[in-house]
């Protein structure tokens, strides 16, 4: 059937997300997902919003959801006319692209970076160009001091993890002051700092985050964007011409009590950094390099056995991770961070297959 094809859709090499198998008693540790459940204020609310009025369209602005966003935004220096909602932080960027990112200048990203980034641009016909992490898999703000037509960014950065200090975004802010520079924050709350404190200051300023890892809604589908209004309108123009009711009815509640469950946010992210900070000691033990991570997964390899091989061995013992084909990363496994008994599951798999 490819003869009905269109030329975009022939250029086209999609993304390609994490394995997701349905098979019992794995140690699902490849695609990042949050290894405690949402709290029971969501489950509370979602059990609540299932009734007679599914039959009806939901808000098609998301007015809770962007006002409680708002509220817990940088102290409340946000308003929700400066939030943007979509499905999930995927369907944002999809809107940003095009509603931001199009011009005759090529737009920058990292060599090493979220993969979606280029596949966007080909979708979109978006020009662009990828800049080197150094050898360390660190960005260089000097590196990004030339014409562009935007910057995008994710920070902490995926897969390496590595996150860089708000001093730095606001120097590629700096730097290019007509452009927009897009902030990917899907995994900040697991150990940055969020560049929504500089929206105010920052007119080019667009913050991208997501309630999939950190709020554990994967599965309902919610991202937002933070930035100033004229930036907002953009990608309501693009939301507007293309799905009017981007979020349905349970989403948005869902995603309303996640954002003001405070409590189980932090209880449950805190967990993560303890176990991501007790698995580095432990693969460091072993003898893997382990990058620096912020988010809640590590980027590990082990100078004497190869990543693939050892992706494979560990899915033999029923566990997953992820390895990436990729020129600079090849040697290394991306390993999402899960309970202490998955992680100490992994550890234990590990042990066996690169002991000496």
């Amino acid at each position: 059937m490819s003869q009905f094809w269109s030329e975009t859709v022939r250029a086209l090499q999609p993304y390609v997300p994490g394995e997701q198998p349905q098979l019992p008693n794995l140690v699902k540790l490849n695609t990042n997902e949050n290894p405690y459940g949402p709290g029971p204020r969501v489950l509370e609310a979602l059990r609540g919003a299932i009734g007679d009025t599914l039959r009806l369209y939901p808000d098609p602005d998301s007015t809770r959801l962007r006002e409680a966003i708002a509220a817990h935004c940088a102290g409340g220096a946000i308003t929700p006319d400066q939030v943007f909602v979509g499905n999930g932080s995927d369907e944002v960027l999809a809107h940003v692209f095009p509603a931001l990112l199009r011009h005759e200048r090529p737009i920058l990203f990292p060599d090493i970076t979220y993969s979606f980034y280029p596949v966007y641009c080909r979708l979109y016909g978006v020009a662009h160009r990828t800049v080197p992490l150094d050898a360390s898999f660190v960005l260089r703000v000097a590196d990004y001091a030339q014409p562009n037509g935007g910057i995008v960014l994710a920070n902490p950065n995926a897969p390496t993890g590595r996150v860089l200090p708000l001093s730095a975004i606001e120097a590629l802010l700096r730097a290019s002051p007509d452009s927009v520079v897009v902030v990917d924050e899907a995994y900040i709350d697991f150990g940055g700092e969020s560049a929504v404190a500089l929206v105010p200051r920052h007119p080019n300023l667009l913050v991208v985050q997501t309630l999939s890892k950190s709020r554990s809604l994967a599965g309902l589908r919610v991202g937002f964007a933070v930035g100033q209004a004229a930036l907002i309108d953009a990608l309501n123009r693009v939301k507007n011409s293309f799905n009017s009711y981007p979020l349905d009815r349970l989403a948005q509640t869902g995603a309303v009590a996640a954002i003001e469950d405070r409590h189980w946010f932090d209880h449950t992210r805190q967990a993560v950094i303890r176990t991501r900070a007790a698995l580095t000691r432990e693969l460091t033990a072993l003898g893997f390099e382990v990058l620096p991570s912020a988010a809640n997964f590590v980027f590990a390899r082990h100078p004497r056995h190869d990543a693939e091989k050892s992706a494979l061995a560990l899915r033999q013992r029923g566990i997953l991770v992820r390895h990436f084909r990729q020129p600079r990363i090849e040697q290394f496994l991306r390993i999402s961070v899960g309970t202490d008994e998955q992680c100490a599951a992994l550890v234990a798999a590990l042990k066996e297959t690169v002991s000496p």
